[in-house]
Formats: C-alpha cells, sequence, structure tokens
C-alpha cells in the first residue's frame, strides 16, 4: 500500500475504470489544506483479483433483482497482503481521520449509487474498529512463515520435526540440482531479467486464470520505482537462458511473495523459489515474517502455519445485508477452529 505501487498499477492501465478498477482515492485535509489521511478506494464492475472472494453475494443479490456492481473496495490491487487502508499522517489525531475516512466512504458509496463497501486485508486494528463502527467483519486465513530470531537457515531446519527436516533437504537438493539460483535487488535487476520473469508469469497466469491481471509496463514502472523495495528469484541452468522466477516485495519487516512462474516443469523448483529462498532471504536479512499469499495449504508443511487475515463489508441493502451479517457470524469461528486444528495437528515443528 505506497503510492508507487498503487500509482504503477493505475499509469500502466492495470487498475483503470477499463480493467473495471476505477480510482475514487479519498483524502482528508487539515486546516491548511494540507493531506492528513488517505483511503485508498476503488469503484469496481467485477470482483477479480480481489482475494477475499464475495460472488456468492453477487449472484445472489442479481437473482433477487439487485444490482451488485458497481461496488466501493479499498484494498492493494491484485494483492491479498495486510496492511493498513486508512492512511495518517503521524502528527494528526489517527481515531478522528480514521472516523472521518470511513464516513467519507459510506457516503462515497451512497454518492456513487455503489451497492456496498469493502476494505480487504486491513491490519487487525483497523479491522476491529471498523466493526466497531458497523462493518460486517469477516475472516480467512493465510499461511505465514515467522522469524523467531534464526542466524541460519539451518537454524529454521532444526526447529522441525526430523521427517520434516529431512524433507526440505530432499526438496532444496532436487530443486537445485544443475540449476543457478540467484536473489536480485536493487539496480542488480536489469531489464532482461523483468523480460524473463514477464514470461514466466504470462505463461503461468494464461494457464491458472484465463487472464493475467498485470502487463510489462506495471513490472518496468515498479522496477524503475521500486526495485530497492523488490527480491527477485531466478533460476537457469548455468550459460542458458532463465526458466522460472518468483516476485517478492519488501515492507516493514516483511517479505511478500506475489507472482512465480516457470517454463519448464522440475520437481520441487516451485517450493525452492517461492518458500524456501524466501526464508532464506528473510533471516538473513532480518525480517519477522514471510507472507507468501493466498491459499496452499501444501506450505504448512514448509514452516508457513496457518493465521488470520481480516476483511470489513458494508452492504446498504439490509434484504442483503442481514443474511450476509448472519453468515460471517457464522464462518469466524469456523475459520479460527481451523486455525487451531491444522497448527495443532499438522505443525512441521518439534513439540515441546
Amino acid at each position: 500500500m505506497s503510492f508507487d505501487f498503487l500509482d504503477a498499477c493505475e499509469e500502466s492501465g492495470c487498475a483503470t475504470a477499463r480493467t473495471g478498477w476505477a480510482p475514487r482515492h479519498l483524502s482528508v485535509e487539515d486546516e491548511d489544506g494540507r493531506v492528513a489521511a488517505v483511503m485508498p478506494l476503488y469503484l469496481k464492475s467485477h470482483s477479480q483479483g480481489e482475494y477475499v472472494f464475495d460472488h456468492g453475494w453477487a449472484r445472489a443479490y442479481e437473482d433477487a433483482g439487485g444490482a451488485y456492481y458497481p461496488k466501493l473496495l479499498s484494498a492493494a490491487p491484485f494483492t491479498p497482503a495486510t496492511g493498513p487502508r486508512l492512511l495518517v499522517r503521524p502528527d494528526v489525531d489517527a481515531t478522528e481521520a480514521e472516523a472521518l475516512l470511513l464516513a467519507g466512504a459510506l457516503t462515497l458509496c451512497e454518492r456513487t449509487g455503489a451497492s456496498s463497501l469493502h476494505v480487504n486485508f486491513p491490519t487487525e486494528r483497523e479491522w476491529t474498529r471498523m466493526g466497531a463502527s458497523g462493518l460486517l467483519l469477516r475472516e480467512d486465513l493465510q499461511y505465514w512463515w515467522e522469524n523467531p530470531g534464526y542466524e541460519s537457515f539451518d537454524d529454521f531446519l532444526a526447529a522441525l520435526s526430523s521427517s520434516h527436516r529431512k524433507t526440505v533437504r530432499r526438496e532444496r537438493r532436487e530443486a537445485a540440482k544443475d540449476l543457478e539460483i540467484v536473489a536480485l535487488t536493487g539496480d542488480q535487476i536489469a531489464p532482461e531479467h523483468w523480460d524473463a520473469f514477464f514470461a514466466f508469469y504470462m505463461d503461468t497466469g494464461s494457464r491458472k486464470w484465463g487472464r493475467p491481471y498485470l502487463n510489462r509496463t506495471f513490472f518496468a514502472l515498479i522496477g524503475e520505482r521500486m526495485a530497492d523495495r523488490i527480491v527477485l528469484f531466478l533460476a537457469r541452468r548455468p550459460g542458458e537462458d532463465w526458466i522460472a522466477g518468483a516476485l517478492n516485495f519488501v515492507g516493514d519487516g516483511v517479505l511478500y511473495g506475489r507472482q512465480w512462474g516457470s517454463l519448464e516443469h522440475i520437481p520441487f523448483l516451485h517450493f525452492e523459489l517461492c518458500y524456501y529462498q524466501a526464508v532464506d532471504w528473510a533471516i538473513r536479512h532480518g525480517l519477522k515474517r514471510v507472507e507468501a499469499g493466498a491459499q496452499g495449504e501444501h506450505k504448512l508443511a514448509r514452516g508457513y502455519l496457518p493465521r488470520p487475515v481480516y476483511s470489513a463489508h458494508y452492504i446498504a441493502d439490509e434484504r442483503l445485508r442481514v443474511p450476509v451479517a448472519r453468515y460471517l457470524d457464522a464462518e469466524r469461528p469456523a475459520v479460527e477452529r481451523d486455525i487451531e486444528m491444522m497448527t495443532a495437528e499438522f505443525s512441521p515443528f518439534r513439540q515441546t
């Protein structure tokens, strides 16, 4: 949730009215006319690229004769990463500014004729505050790797049970066989690396989603503006072209795993580039966790444990709001039970 990222999404044409992401960002100004707080917002004509799934709500409302779209969304486009959605200047009273932003978002919802307002992947504090303000609260889970203070990848391995430790070592050995794997950041990332990664992204995206969301211009822009906050893991046979890669963003003590792609099927290479390389890099740079994106129970066996993630929702029409609220009241404890059960029964870490 940075200006550079959001601006790259819009300037590249990936998040625009034409693609169903019409920017409607809100700002609060102080008495001097300076921006005191911001809430990134998009007027959406679909629910693609969000990772908090409300397609069932949309179908139900439209089957009943309502119009679910447009809707308002506060989120980082195409990115299931937790972070602040109510951005307040440090010297401004946060409680007052956040209240003004939420009130403004609800007013905008009414003025644009949007059916609803959705805030995806806010912080837990923001989520709790939005619930106190009357928004409906939803909970889901992701798999995160967390660093208690490891000094090396071997320290992480030592914390795993014997069977999982052997599995990780075998997978890393098999994945790296006859391959050169590099981690690039900052000015180490050249246009040729982005060309290669974009080919991986398009190949994987076309097979998995049908239509990739991001274009080559987007990657060029983040390469120009955010290279020092990017880590790109690439793999190839020595002396040959790159064959696979994984893109990561560096936040405040967090490594955010995003896209990955490969032009060949090599056993365990996905695990190596997306999970093990990320853990290794996070340990060496003192980061506190790795967020590996949405879904994927296979992450659990590789040291990524289930953690709650959040969203908040305002639905204008009571006929839809009441059943959705009832559903969410049942869904939240079910998600919490899943997190507890998976952690207790399937954690790869040694019992202490």
